[in-house]
């Protein structure tokens, strides 16, 4: 067993210090605080557990600022959209690839350890199946396994246009599965070269039926994550009443046996009762605020949320940003503009901000990944992030004022080394296979732009 003694440690009570943690075979098993430092590796720092990106589309990095000019004062989600097909449509797995390999660098050395791919971009432009139908869905699993971050494969059933059942666009087919045909490609991707877990993903109840909701769910094991899009904007509450008579959040929660293995992705535009349901389901609320203030999509209810025992999560999304604290930052921002007042996320049981946010977020993010991991506790996987208390922006600091000033201030430059399944793949701020993985995704990014 390999021991390390870190300066101080985020611990599930707390920020701790002088604390001993062992590992072996990729989990931790021993965690002891003011034990001996004899035998041990130091590490100067502080650890924290590994976060959890729980909702991804990585090939959406390479677009990121290439959306950011007005449409003659009409530019919101849904010209944006626009924009990303046309994107999308340039891309292929050859170009999935690069990308998602520099992405999943850069968001371990930022310090992610896991990451929830939401994949949807399925077939060739018009629609016409791959050969084999999983080559992007390969090379989302060879980037994960070429860079060693933990990945959740969620492959995304997308079926209709909108929820009166319109059907796919042009640009809309690339996406598109029967749920034979999906639940077909999630099982060919079962024990491939950097899948962690499968999960499922429901693209949203404007683009699946409930009926076909269903029989996905009922075509995987019982203890999948199932993650979905629901209610990020206006038009697809709208959709939704106009349909169903009632709201998203609301359908979803009275319709399905809703539990602690769903994530609803953004949740942004859920009233005071369903904020309420959602909290007593036991789901995660995986909210991406850097992407939803991008988007121009609203403001999550999260004191409602918290008051009513809910859980969230954080995600990348579109990976404007691609640095767990900045979305976490930015989360609690905007709750201070909303309600004009400070450290709206902290709590009596947890008064540090950041702390909580972290310890939240981690947790929370394994949980609907699958993954036994999201703590530094025994028996959970070690996946550690070192944050170098040594940056000049955290000088003096004891371990909470240090985890308040990387998640407020330094953000993922604070961000020394990261440990994933007892590997470190992350050391002084790099990682082995970097430099290549920054030519290829130099590479296609110029092809996509210049097509």
């Amino acid at each position: 067993m390999q021991h390390y003694y870190a300066d101080h440690a985020l611990l599930p009570d707390g920020v701790r210090s002088g604390v001993r943690i062992g590992i072996e075979d990729g989990a931790i098993r021993s965690v002891d605080v003011g034990a001996s430092t004899e035998d041990c590796q130091p590490i100067k720092g502080l650890i924290l557990p590994g976060m959890a990106n729980v909702h991804s589309h990585a090939f959406q990095r390479a677009m990121a600022g290439l959306a950011e000019w007005d449409a003659g004062g009409r530019d919101n989600f849904w010209s944006w959209r626009e924009a990303m097909y046309r994107f999308a449509e340039r891309l292929d797995p050859d170009a999935q690839l690069a990308i998602a390999r520099f992405l999943f660098i850069e968001m371990l050395k930022a310090g992610y350890t896991s990451v929830g791919e939401f994949h949807y971009l399925h077939n060739q432009p018009g629609g016409i199946a791959y050969s084999p139908p999983t080559a992007m869905a390969e090379a989302i699993a060879l980037a994960a396994a070429e860079s060693g971050i933990a990945l959740t494969l969620m492959p995304t059933l997308y079926v209709t246009g909108g929820a009166d059942g319109r059907a796919l666009s042009a640009r809309q087919k690339r996406f598109g599965k029967s749920v034979p045909e999906l639940l077909a490609l999630r099982e060919a991707m079962r024990g491939k070269a950097g899948v962690t877990q499968l999960g499922l993903a429901l693209h949203s109840l404007r683009a699946v039926p409930p009926a076909l909701m269903r029989e996905a769910i009922a075509g995987v094991e019982a203890s999948s994550p199932i993650h979905l899009h629901a209610a990020e904007q206006t038009g697809e509450v709208d959709e939704a009443i106009a349909k169903y008579g009632t709201r998203p959040i609301d359908y979803i929660l009275t319709q399905f046996p809703v539990d602690q293995r769903w994530c609803f992705v953004h949740a942004t535009h859920m009233n005071t009762r369903e904020a309420r349901a959602l909290a007593e389901s036991g789901a995660v609320a995986g909210l991406c605020p850097t992407t939803e203030a991008n988007l121009g999509d609203g403001i999550f209810r999260l004191t409602e949320f918290f008051n009513a025992g809910g859980r969230i999560a954080v995600g990348g999304d579109s990976h404007v940003a691609v640095d767990p604290a900045e979305e976490l930052k930015a989360l609690e921002y905007s709750q201070r503009l909303l309600h004009r007042r400070r450290n709206v996320s902290a709590s009596a049981a947890v008064p540090q901000t950041a702390a909580r946010l972290w310890g939240e977020a981690a947790r929370n993010g394994a949980q609907v990944l699958g993954l036994d991991a999201g703590e530094i506790a025994v028996g959970k996987r070690a996946d550690l992030v070192v944050v170098d208390t040594e940056h000049v922006s955290l000088a003096g600091r004891d371990g909470n004022q240090a985890l308040a000033s990387y998640v407020f201030v330094t953000g993922r430059r604070a961000v020394r080394d990261v440990m994933v399944a007892g590997a470190w793949l992350v050391r002084d701020r790099h990682h082995a296979r970097e430099a290549d993985a920054i030519d290829a995704y130099r590479g296609a990014t110029r092809k996509i732009i210049a097509a």
